[in-house]
């Protein structure tokens, strides 16, 4: 039973996956506007942090909404479609659960940040604008 249940979701994967990709293309939101100075600190703050995800996880969607709407350039790594990454968030993270955004401090220590919320709010915090 556990098998026909687990290949019923990847079929609806299947299915599913091209609608979520190009409803994610229609959806997602412009870029937040910042003087050339401002916008080449936040890139080069982006260089310590990656995403771990999958293409079409819609909770990985939600998440890479919200870096195209603050116009991060943060590394995707798709744990999905290549095992070197997926081992990297296993034994980085302990978890290979995505979305997850990675963060390498000025000290070298590395955070891992599960939760598309959780990610959310922090990209938001740290790079969001005052309005």
């Amino acid at each position: 039973m556990r098998v026909i249940i687990r290949y019923f979701f990847r079929g609806l994967r299947l299915v599913l996956a091209p609608f979520m990709i190009v409803s994610e293309k229609l959806s997602t939101p412009g870029a937040i506007e910042r003087p050339a100075a401002e916008q080449a600190e936040i890139d080069k703050a982006c260089a310590a942090l990656a995403l771990y995800q999958f293409r079409t996880c819609p909770f990985c969607i939600k998440v890479r909404k919200e870096i195209a709407r603050l116009g991060l350039t943060i590394e995707l790594r798709d744990t999905q479609r290549d095992p070197e990454h997926k081992k990297a968030l296993l034994e980085g993270g302990g978890r290979a659960k995505v979305p997850c955004l990675q963060i390498e401090s000025d000290d070298a220590s590395v955070e891992w940040l599960y939760e598309s919320d959780d990610i959310n709010a922090y990209l938001h915090r740290r790079f969001g604008t005052a309005a």
